[in-house]
């Protein structure tokens, strides 16, 4: 749930209750009024009443006088000195319902003789005159509720537009572009304090990224250099005809270990460079072209092991990806599946214009899910002559541009995919 969302629901959360408490208060209120008021007109009524019947003669006609707001009938009971005030509701002819009344009940003595009197009034339009009110009450709370709500919602965005302009330059943020990141200064005293801190925090992230690419890059030239000269010494002693058989075989040893610290050189710079997004995507390569390529590339070392290629791929397939790693990213999967195969095997290359697949037979063992893409763990299980950087590479080329690579084993077959997630 979004911020704004949150406090939003929380306030309508607090002022509703508010909002029909004062409701009922005022409409408890409101009816205790009109009722007092009811009340007191009966009183006044009642004294009128008192003032005309005590002029009145004992054959008056008003002693037979039955109405439902007037009724005065003989009764033995005692003369009270205090009237009682109830409410009651009665048959109305005219509105033929029951209808609510006030009433006013006292024994009276008149001429000598006790009365039951009871005066009443009609409560209906005061009913009326409540509904009408009650609604006039809630149109007005609930505009003044959405109104409230309204203005909240709008000052809260407008406050939290800073928060909001900072988390999105935060969420669009590259390495090799923090230079060009600021976040404003604002009228927000804590929204200023965040900002700094982001910018120093960008500040120290790109002056690290800086500091590390160009130690990466000065180590990975430095150490080309020697590499290459010690080769170049290692080959012309191979090609000395004095040297004895065992030195030779040291020699080469030798050479062959600095070809593979090469390789190893050439692949660590490779992944601080996809991890620093040194390969921004300029053009969409065919991933179609790319895989004939490299099996004409590979022709004949799968000539040499008597491989069956099976294909199954779309003319043309262009995937967002550098072209660079692109050319990695084949040709690893392929040289491996070459490359671990065993004479007379199998290799099933699948492409779409979002998947591609190479399934490969092979007499080694399913790869643990915990060395799957573990760098430097390929050297167990087989896996000979690696640096055990390859898939290290493919994997953390997939994360870098949104792709999705999984390992299948099933049946000694080896299966890698890569997914665009489109």
């Amino acid at each position: 749930m979004k911020l704004l969302t949150k406090t939003t629901v929380y306030f309508l959360l607090i002022m509703l209750p508010i909002f029909a408490g004062g409701a009922f208060y005022l409409f408890g209120k409101f009816s205790k009024e009109i009722k007092h008021e009811t009340d007191e007109e009966l009183v006044n009524d009642k004294l009128q009443w008192l003032r005309y019947l005590d002029t009145a003669g004992i054959n008056s006609p008003i002693f037979t006088l039955s109405t439902l707001e007037f009724n005065l009938t003989p009764t033995d009971l005692p003369v009270q000195s205090r009237h009682k005030l109830s409410g009651v509701t009665l048959y109305q002819e005219t509105e033929d319902s029951e209808s609510p009344f006030r009433q006013l009940s006292q024994v009276i003595s008149i001429h000598g003789k006790n009365y039951q009197m009871v005066l009443r009034k009609s409560m209906i339009e005061k009913d009326d005159l409540i509904k009408n009110v009650i609604q006039v009450m809630l149109f007005a709370f609930s505009g003044l509720l959405f109104f409230v709500l309204l203005s909240n919602w709008f000052i809260s965005k407008k406050i939290w537009k800073p928060f909001y302009s900072s988390l999105d330059k935060i969420q669009r943020l590259q390495l090799n572009k923090l230079e060009a990141v600021t976040f404003e200064h604002t009228d927000t005293h804590e929204f200023n304090q965040l900002n700094a801190a982001l910018n120093n925090m960008t500040n120290r992230v790109h002056t690290d990224y800086t500091n590390m690419k160009e130690l990466t890059e000065d180590a990975a030239h430095e150490m080309q250099t020697p590499l290459a000269i010690a080769q170049s010494k290692l080959e012309l002693l191979l090609q000395d005809d004095t040297l004895s058989e065992e030195q030779l075989k040291a020699i080469l040893l030798s050479y062959d270990e600095l070809q593979r610290l090469s390789r190893l050189n050439h692949n660590l710079l490779l992944l601080a460079k996809i991890e620093n997004q040194q390969y921004p995507v300029t053009e969409q390569p065919d991933l179609h072209t790319m895989v004939e390529k490299y099996l004409l590339l590979f022709e004949e070392l799968i000539r040499e092991k008597q491989l069956t290629i099976q294909k199954e791929m779309v003319d043309t397939a262009p995937w967002p990806l550098h072209p660079a790693l692109t050319d990695i990213m084949v040709s690893n999967l392929l040289g491996n599946a070459i490359k671990y195969n065993y004479l007379h095997g199998t290799i099933n290359i699948r492409l779409t214009t979002n998947s591609f697949s190479i399934s490969n037979t092979s007499q080694i063992h399913e790869i643990p899910a915990d060395m799957l893409f573990q760098r430097f763990k390929k050297q167990s299980n087989g896996y000979t002559n690696s640096n055990g950087l390859g898939l290290a590479i493919i994997k953390k080329i997939a994360d870098s541009y949104q792709l999705t690579l999984t390992y299948g084993y099933e049946n000694g077959w080896h299966t890698f995919t890569m997914n665009t997630g489109l």
